[in-house]
């Protein structure tokens, strides 16, 4: 017998819930990588049903946030090696192509914006808040990607950066010495172009920026590993 509609949807809406708040514990570090995910302590947790958590995690296992072992258990997905490679490959793209449209838009309110958060980087770097750089940096990338204004580009975006969760690895990245001052400066070079209206330009530097920390993420990786 088929569920009322009104009992799917309040369904499809609570999974929906829990699966962005799972998502956003993932990216946070929150749940760290290798958690073990029990669809019984979930439910306790949220205060649902496991129908809703077998379908959030169902959706997190399809996004690469999730990792689903076959008679041994549910985990926050770890991306190898290779993925991450691949998947800053892609960033690279992403970020290289937004910063080229948005170069090409002008004077538009993401472009100001962007400007202030140079101010307060640059503050961040000389204080040596490190934590507070973190999420400049997030913002930076995201104004760029935002001032594009491209949905079909901003949406692959936000899927890759929640396969990345980015949040955790920027700290990785940044605790290589001397780059935190290398950042910021890749970042004034990349907004400098933009501001001269040089497509081209910002795009290419944006792309080497991109590059550059993956391989002060790689390198920070191997530090800790050793």
């Amino acid at each position: 017998m088929q569920q009322p509609t009104g009992k799917r949807l309040q369904q499809t809406s609570m999974q929906a819930r829990v699966a962005e708040e799972l998502r956003q514990m993932i990216i946070s570090g929150e749940l760290p990588p290798r958690s073990s995910l029990s669809e019984m302590a979930l439910s306790e947790t949220f205060g649902v049903s496991r129908t809703p958590i077998r379908e959030a995690l169902k959706q997190l296992q399809i996004e690469g946030l999730v990792e689903v072992r076959p008679r041994v258990g549910t985990f926050v997905a770890v991306p190898s090696r290779r993925e991450l490679t691949e998947l800053f490959q892609m960033k690279e793209l992403l970020e290289g192509a937004a910063a080229r449209l948005l170069a090409f838009r002008g004077n538009v309110p993401e472009v100001e914006l962007l400007e202030a958060n140079m101010r307060a980087a640059d503050a961040a770097v000389r204080d040596g808040d490190a934590e507070g750089y973190a999420t400049l940096v997030h913002e930076f990338h995201d104004l760029i990607v935002k001032g594009a204004d491209n949905s079909k580009l901003e949406a692959h975006y936000r899927t890759l950066m929640n396969q990345l969760a980015y949040a955790r690895l920027v700290h990785t990245s940044l605790s290589r010495p001397g780059r935190l001052t290398e950042s910021d400066s890749e970042h004034h070079r990349v907004l400098s172009l933009i501001l001269a209206k040089d497509g081209d330009g910002a795009e290419r530097v944006m792309r080497e920026h991109v590059r550059l920390s993956h391989q002060a993420l790689m390198a920070g990786m191997d530090e800790r590993q050793s």
